[in-house]
Parts: structure tokens; sequence; C-alpha cells
């Protein structure tokens, strides 16, 4: 039987094999910012599995953007060269490389999930977090530094930076993350964003800092390759960012070349009220899609093909990313193409395993 899911999708110069991503997951497993052989194996594996892209972890700008002190960076040009071997073997499976660039604000500095996700002191491996306004993720913590004009040019400026070392390292695809309470995502938010200056107030205001990083990004990433941006589209939160400001971001993002929004929502209050379920989340990409015209990706409680398949052929968005249904099925690529009938090329090393 014919696919819609396993039909390609080029964007630019790249031609996806599949509309099956890996979303961007944090491991927890860096050293200063350094990859080593678990992220080669944690990427690689879902390369050899048949997804058509797989975009890594959020990455650090710098060190004060990780989330915790286990994040990857990509500041420094050391980080460069493992970086390049992973990236290598992706592409050497059909895949195609990605990146998610980010910086956490002032949900940065703190423990990996299995310490607790705990705020982290500067004498417990901590340091001290920004943030657009000086209001703290959590009522009990300490709070962020607002950020100066100084420092915001030195995010725009590490951003840009982050993206010329990319390039070098070999990836394909670039994501800027614009969601999940991170640095951007505060900015975009009413009730993270509580500045007077030219970055706060309207909406205009609001994403001024999101757009800057963008052309930024722009002027080091090469112009044949897909630009990712993934935001929240909704803070589930009254007063937060919704989903209407959500397509109006979208329609600026696409004309300023943009090629993909990739779709989530939340992650800015602790207050959110979430209706979690399956496909909770692909309303807001059909929504986006339907309305600008620009290519979205679709997440959140994806677990079948047959979820994924309706998807994309019901033109609800044009990529699915998997995230935790990844975790539990590397192989997320092959199995899907065999309970949709499809016939796809496996590794030369596993074909002996194939039905």
């Amino acid at each position: 039987m014919s696919s819609q899911l396993f039909s390609p999708l080029q964007i630019k110069n790249i031609t996806f094999k599949n509309r099956i991503a890996i979303s961007p997951m944090c491991q927890y497993s860096a050293e200063e910012g350094f990859a080593n052989d678990w992220h080669l194996v944690h990427l690689g594996s879902r390369a050899t599995g048949g997804a058509g892209l797989i975009i890594q972890e959020a990455t650090a700008v710098s060190p004060e953007g990780r989330i915790s002190p286990a994040d990857l960076g990509l500041w420094s040009d050391e980080h460069i060269t493992k970086l390049q071997s992973i990236t290598k073997f992706i592409s050497s499976q059909g895949s195609v490389p990605g990146i998610q660039l980010a910086h956490a604000g002032r949900k940065a500095s703190v423990s990996s999930p299995w310490y607790g996700n705990k705020k982290l002191a500067q004498n417990q491996g901590g340091w001290e977090t920004v943030a657009p306004s000086a209001i703290g993720y959590h009522d009990n913590e300490q709070s962020p530094t607002a950020l100066d004009a100084e420092g915001i040019q030195k995010v725009i400026t590490d951003f840009k930076l982050a993206t010329r070392r990319a390039v070098l390292a070999g990836y394909q695809v670039m994501e800027i993350h614009g969601a999940h309470g991170y640095l951007l995502h505060q900015f975009l938010s009413p009730l993270s964003n509580s500045r007077t200056d030219e970055y706060g107030g309207s909406f205009e205001n609001r994403i001024r800092l999101l757009l800057e990083v963008l052309k930024a990004v722009q002027s080091e990433w090469p112009k044949e390759l897909p630009l990712l941006v993934r935001i929240s589209a909704t803070d589930w939160a009254d007063g937060g960012w919704n989903a209407d400001e959500s397509v109006q971001l979208s329609k600026i993002l696409k004309e300023k070349g943009v090629d993909l929004i990739d779709v989530s929502s939340g992650g800015l209050v602790s207050h959110q009220q979430i209706p979690l379920g399956p496909n909770y989340q692909v309303h807001f990409a059909e929504k986006i899609k339907k309305e600008t015209g620009i290519l979205t990706g679709a997440v959140g409680l994806i677990t079948t093909s047959q979820q994924a398949e309706a998807i994309v052929a019901n033109g609800k968005a044009d990529l699915v990313l998997f995230a935790r249904e990844s975790l539990r099925n590397p192989n997320l690529g092959l199995d899907f193409a065999q309970e949709l009938g499809v016939d796809v090329q496996w590794p030369k090393q596993y074909e002996r395993a194939k039905i």
C-alpha cells in the first residue's frame, strides 16, 4: 500500500526519506558540554532504526544556557570533533542530522532528572540564571537576573557562533528552540516577560528577541539547508502566550525564511493545565499549517503508525516527531514501515532479520 508517512519530503536542498523525525530529547549525559559515546549510540541507533530526521537534544549556546550541568553545548570549537562523528554516522544511514540550539534562561541550573530536577546553588555546581524579567519559574526559588542590553546582545551572538560551529559539525537541519519555557519562549509570554523596553509589552516587542536570534542564525546557516523553529503554541495558562499569537508569529517566521514550525506546547509556568491525551497537540500544528501555509511538525503522545499516517495523510502536519515512543523503540521507522506494508531499506547488517 502507499503511505504518506513514508513519502519523501523535500525542504530546500534536503530530502527526508520519510516524515518520521526524532524529537530533541535531553540525555543529561554530557560533561562540560561535550558529547560522548552515549550520544553517538543514542542518536545513531535512531538513524539505523529508520527515522528520516534525527534532531539532537537542546544544545546550549553558552554554559549558562544549559538546563543542567550534564547538557550538550556548542559554545566552544572543541565541542565540534565528537559531533562530527555523530553527524557522519547519522548521514551514513540515510537519515538527516539536525540540531536544536537553545538557551534555558530561568529554567537553567537544575540537576538531572534522576537527581530530582532541583535548582542548583552555585556551591552545588549551579550558576546564576538570566531571564527577560526577574520572575522565577517557582515562587520559592531565587529570582533570575533580568537581562540588560549587553546580556541580550550576548545571547544573540552566542546563537550566531553556535550556528557557525553547527555547520562545521555537519548538521543539515537547524532548529531554534523557542518553546517549553526556555529563554526565547520566556520573552514571548507576558507571564514571564514584564519588561517595559523594546523587548516587552506588545506582541511585536515580545517576539523581537526571537527574530533577532533568527537573523543571527541565518547569517551563518547555509541558505540551502532547512531552518526550523520550535514553539509552544500555548502556555495552557490564563494570560499567557496563545494559539492565535502562535499563528501570527508563524506568519512572520515564514516571511523571514523559516521552513517549518515544530509545534509543541506548554512548559512556561508550573501552574499550567494540560489536557493530556493522544494527539493532544496536533490540532495546533494543523491550525498553524492551514492558517499560514507553512510546513509544520506535530508532536505529543503520538505512539502508533496509524496515528502518524493519519496526521500526514489528512494534511494536519508535514512531519511527525516522536520523543518518548522513540525511547521505547529506536526502530520506529522500520517497525512502522512493516505495519503499514511499506518496503523500506534496512541496514544491511540487519537485513537477515527483515520479515
